[in-house]
């Protein structure tokens, strides 16, 4: 069913649930202990199959397709309320299979999908896993440890075109090095490693629906740097700081143990990111860049520990673990060091 080749013991299925018809990737016993998995931008469910197997054989893996990429039935997103309507898509799934209480891990954007998730059904929820996760003021648009707007209109906003053109055309190949399969190995991942399944990633990223209402979403002029600001549509705009704030994290009720794992080497969620418009600025590869302290890069991690240590104070529990030589993927370049401390936390 998957448009995207599985691996043996992985089932594709579709769901229709009460919002959308969403395609479904599932592996373990049907009584066993949920799993729920939440991928990033520009992906789908393909890129947790590994590690859905990898489960212990008590626990049930559930990766579900979000709109707008791989087979789930490709709905508009809403640049306003894009990660709250993923959440809602992800929990109308749960719903649907009955799958009760749950464990729930999210990479990347899907780490913000899950963050929105847990504010509202934070009940159902066994463990929290944060994978490289977005920061809980979004990508984009903020700066300081509080993730305080950088400016009014959500700026500044934008992505390379040709990554987008590139994306819509199908382009499989190495020749362009701003081609999906040059992204996936500079970036997802930390070079020199290359996924043994890179084809099927590849495959997966090109599910990607391309446009203003999907990816990456419309932009609106501005007068703040570099000249853009997030528009009402799309992928890019739902997790701006103006329209993504997922710090109330910190107060959720009960406060089911969180693990927050990333590569040490990751460059699309950093500190200094290779995605940031304002690092781009202060590196000098966009023209024009403002200065520290009007546009400072976006302090991606500062951002996301210092919600964490606010769960943590208010009476959570979290842990930060870094796989050493890895990326943006630790999942798939360090599998052995991921599901060593992965499993230890779903068992608590």
């Amino acid at each position: 069913m998957s448009t995207v080749p599985t691996l043996p013991g992985i089932q594709s299925q579709m769901v229709q649930t009460n919002r959308l018809n969403v395609h479904v990737l599932a592996s373990g016993p049907d009584d066993g202990t949920p799993v729920v998995f939440v991928h990033g931008n520009v992906s789908s469910a393909t890129f947790w199959e590994e590690t859905m197997l990898a489960l212990p054989k008590d626990f049930r893996a559930i990766a579900v397709d979000l709109r707008g990429y791989g087979d789930t039935e490709p709905l508009p997103i809403n640049g306003a309320t894009g990660i709250a309507d993923f959440a809602a898509d992800v929990r109308s799934v749960v719903e649907t299979l009955g799958l009760g209480k749950h464990h729930l891990v999210g990479h990347s954007m899907g780490g913000g999908v899950v963050m929105l998730y847990a504010i509202n059904h934070a009940a159902d929820l066994l463990s929290i896993t944060l994978t490289d996760p977005v920061s809980p003021y979004g990508y984009g648009g903020s700066k300081g440890a509080d993730g305080s707007m950088t400016y009014d209109d959500g700026a500044p906003s934008g992505i390379n075109p040709e990554f987008v053109q590139l994306l819509a055309s199908g382009e499989k190949g190495l020749e362009n090095p701003m081609s999906p399969r040059n992204v996936l190995r500079g970036f997802y991942v930390k070079p020199p490693f290359i996924p043994e399944r890179e084809d099927a990633l590849v495959d997966s990223m090109l599910t990607t629906k391309v446009g203003d209402d999907h990816y990456p979403g419309n932009a609106v002029p501005s007068t703040n740097w570099p000249g853009a600001a997030p528009g009402d549509k799309g992928v890019l705009p739902a997790f701006n700081r103006k329209n993504f704030d997922a710090s109330s994290l910190a107060n959720i009720d009960p406060k089911p143990p969180i693990l927050w794992i990333r590569g040490a080497d990751d460059l699309i969620v950093s500190d200094y990111a290779m995605f940031d418009l304002a690092a781009l600025g202060h590196m000098g590869a966009v023209p024009g860049w403002p200065g520290d302290e009007e546009c400072p890069p976006q302090p991606m991690l500062a951002q996301t520990r210092a919600v964490l240590d606010k769960y943590a104070a208010n009476g959570g529990s979290y842990r930060e673990e870094v796989i050493e030589d890895a990326g943006h993927s630790p999942y798939l370049e360090k599998p052995e060091a991921f599901n060593a401390v992965f499993h230890a936390h779903l068992a608590g």
